[in-house]
């Protein structure tokens, strides 16, 4: 059977500020959005239904999941009866902060796009994925960005090829619960994209939900401190529960991955500008239709 593979990158938040919040609830945010060459993969293959498969049993393949959310919204938004059988690989910590459900979205809506052949563009795929999470336009559009208004304002950024040691202390952070805390920041004054980039992951830059999580989960106050202690520098990636250090090179990170306390994992992971899935998916997408292709001559000629 042919398979279509596509990574699902990582990102890091390298600041969030919260500016303000909406008359409907949402919060007014401003972000770095650093793209990582490290993350979760699917696989596609046509099928008569729509499925999902994944190596971790804890990981929901119900319609709970972003990604099978992403297959049934093109299905009604095209009126495509097509199925598919996908299979994910999972890398990134579930509620981690580092994107991986709204990154394993955009992936689908780019992956059954293609499998699909239903040739919309990236404007409306990304509109499609903003219905399914803030951060899901960031990984359709593929490119490191800052961001505004609940996330959904994107300006393409070009960052330095850092190195990053991302670590998990092992627990789930609700976004809801974060979000819900009554001492939460949410009057940042507003921040201009500032010339140089570096500025940002200096004490003028933070993360505003930061304080919040430390108060209800003390694990990330250790693992904060703990990152400090080994690299001078650290901070939370989105609401939790990942945080990261940039790195002076990656094989610092190699060694202190080996240091890590028990119930504690993490990767080292360089950022980078493009995403992964939009470096490999022209290349990727040609060979599959290839592949498609000798499948059918190979039917005519028997």
């Amino acid at each position: 059977m042919t398979m279509l593979t596509l990574p699902a990158p990582g990102k890091l938040n390298l600041f969030l500020h919260i500016t303000g919040r909406r008359p409907d609830g949402y919060h007014e945010l401003q972000t770095l959005f650093a793209l990582l060459d490290q993350g979760d993969t699917l696989h596609f293959a046509p099928a008569d239904t729509l499925t999902l498969e994944c190596d971790q049993a804890e990981v929901p393949t119900d319609h709970s999941n972003l990604i099978l959310r992403a297959a049934r919204l093109l299905q009604t938004h095209t009126g495509c009866q097509q199925g598919a059988r996908i299979v994910l690989e999972k890398h990134l910590p579930m509620g981690g902060g580092v994107g991986g459900g709204s990154s394993d979205a955009a992936s689908a809506l780019l992956g059954l796009n293609a499998l699909w052949g239903l040739n919309l563009s990236e404007d409306t795929l990304a509109e499609l994925g903003l219905s399914l999470g803030a951060d899901v336009p960031v990984f359709v559009r593929g490119k490191s960005a800052w961001a505004e208004g609940i996330g959904e304002r994107i300006t393409p950024v070009s960052l330095p090829n850092d190195a990053f040691l991302v670590i998990h202390p092992g627990i789930h952070v609700s976004t809801a619960r974060i979000f819900g805390d009554r001492q939460l920041t949410r009057d940042t004054p507003v921040s201009k994209l500032p010339a140089s980039l570096e500025v940002v992951l200096t004490r003028d830059f933070r993360n505003d939900c930061e304080a919040a999580a430390i108060r209800q989960f003390p694990e990330i106050g250790e693992l904060l401190h703990w990152l400090k202690q080994h690299t001078g520098n650290a901070r939370m990636t989105g609401t939790g529960a990942c945080c990261f250090a940039r790195l002076a090179e990656v094989q610092q990170g190699q060694h202190l991955l080996q240091q890590l306390p028990q119930h504690w994992t993490g990767f080292v992971a360089r950022g980078c500008n493009t995403s992964p899935l939009h470096q490999i998916l022209g290349e990727t997408l040609a060979k599959f239709r290839e592949t498609q292709n000798s499948g059918k001559s190979a039917q005519i000629g028997k």
